[in-house]
């Protein structure tokens, strides 16, 4: 009997020590995926009861996403599961990726850094300053908040999908997804929402600042979005109009902030541009 923890898309913290009781009483291996919050188990944001490390028999997460370090995963587990665990990897699975191995010893000691848990804590604390600013010009935030890395918003009221929200917004140069809500009607394909995050932006070196101008950006974007019609007259679920007016102004705010915090300063991107681009 496996007890399972973990989200991919859930706003708020979990309280690990009491899943271990649960499974305790029940007899349950205790095994959490910590893949897309391991960034801030590693920086130290989560700690305590809600840190699975300490808790859980067996934790599981990617290598990539908040944690930072190349694409590949990472098992850890108590030694009585040592074995199993050892046997399991080689059994199903194919790809040991051993040239990752260097990457991730690079990107597991950057992860001990005072840096790195100044970044983690960025990341939670952007987060929170984008929720607030998206909630403060009136737009649905799941739970109110969020206690990581990433929080849902419905567009619905918005008159959109999520589908429509996502393909608008990625057009005009913001990089997120669309995401299925709690009792979705427009179900896991179309959604009702977007998930949005912050470590790619807290990377660059943004804050408050920021992301108060990429709140308002999307908030334009959204406001300034309508569905296409079907051939029967009835709003569609995936095509959309965009304001033209509105795309070019979301897109060159984008490309200011852009500017402003550039992704690798040390390139000569103009030399670039000259030799490689006809």
């Amino acid at each position: 009997l496996i007890l399972l923890a973990g989200y991919s898309a859930y706003p708020r913290s979990i309280n690990f020590k009491r899943f271990k009781e649960i499974a305790d009483k029940c007899g349950a291996v205790f095994m959490v995926d910590m893949a897309h919050f391991a960034g801030l188990v590693a920086g130290k944001v989560f700690t305590g009861d809600e840190d699975p490390v300490k808790w859980a028999d067996v934790v599981t997460t990617t290598t990539h996403k908040t944690l930072r370090g190349p694409r590949g995963a990472l098992v850890l587990c108590k030694n009585e599961f040592a074995d199993a665990v050892n046997k399991g990897c080689p059994l199903v699975l194919g790809g040991p990726l051993p040239h990752m191995m260097a990457a991730k010893a690079i990107a597991f000691k950057e992860a001990r850094t005072k840096d790195y848990q100044d970044y983690a804590h960025k990341v939670q604390e952007n987060a929170r300053s984008l929720a607030k600013e998206l909630i403060q010009l009136g737009m649905k935030v799941q739970t109110g908040g969020t206690d990581n890395h990433l929080m849902l918003i419905d567009v619905t009221t918005f008159g959109l999908t999520g589908r429509q929200a996502e393909s608008a917004l990625v057009e005009c140069g913001l990089t997120l997804n669309r995401n299925s809500l709690p009792f979705d009607p427009n179900g896991a394909w179309w959604t009702s929402g977007i998930r949005i995050g912050t470590p790619a932006t807290t990377s660059l070196g943004m804050g408050k600042t920021e992301m108060a101008e990429i709140a308002s950006i999307i908030h334009l974007v959204l406001s300034n979005t309508k569905p296409a019609m079907t051939e029967k007259a009835v709003p569609a679920k995936g095509k959309y109009i965009l304001d033209e007016a509105t795309k070019t102004e979301a897109k060159k705010r984008v490309n200011t902030l852009l500017d402003a915090f550039v992704l690798y300063p040390e390139l000569d991107l103009d030399f670039l541009k000259k030799s490689f681009v006809k």
